[in-house]
């Protein structure tokens, strides 16, 4: 098994958050994951191949926006809004909020049946 790089808290940069967050594709998986679910990958639809949607998964943990883990061969992903909350206050709300008043996002949602695919 591979192991999940994520950062500490206190490693969190507000600029590499920003960054990830400047993509309508991984605003999208943050509204999606923003219920406070752990989603299975498979789980996870967009309009993107598959080997896509990893890296854009892989940059928001990268980022420290999600958590992802393994089990067996499946991966699970959640977001981390505590730990965002306690580094940037109310930054991930706004940021939700914004995204759902101008649609960004919209089109990412969840597969009715999900695959087992694996981590990103």
């Amino acid at each position: 098994m591979r192991r999940q790089e994520h950062p500490e808290v206190d490693e969190l940069k507000l600029t590499e958050v920003m960054a990830a967050l400047g993509d309508p594709l991984r605003v999208g998986l943050v509204r999606l994951l923003s219920d406070g679910v752990e989603r299975n990958f498979g789980e996870l639809r967009a309009p993107v191949a598959k080997s896509t949607l990893s890296h854009h998964l892989k940059v928001l943990r990268a980022a420290g926006i999600t958590c992802s883990r393994e089990e067996g061969t499946r991966c699970y992903v959640r977001l981390r809004r505590d730990d965002l909350e306690s580094r940037f206050p109310q930054l991930l709300d706004a940021v939700l909020a914004a995204a759902a008043d101008e649609g960004v996002g919209e089109h990412v949602g969840l597969n009715t049946a999900p695959s087992a695919d694996g981590c990103a």
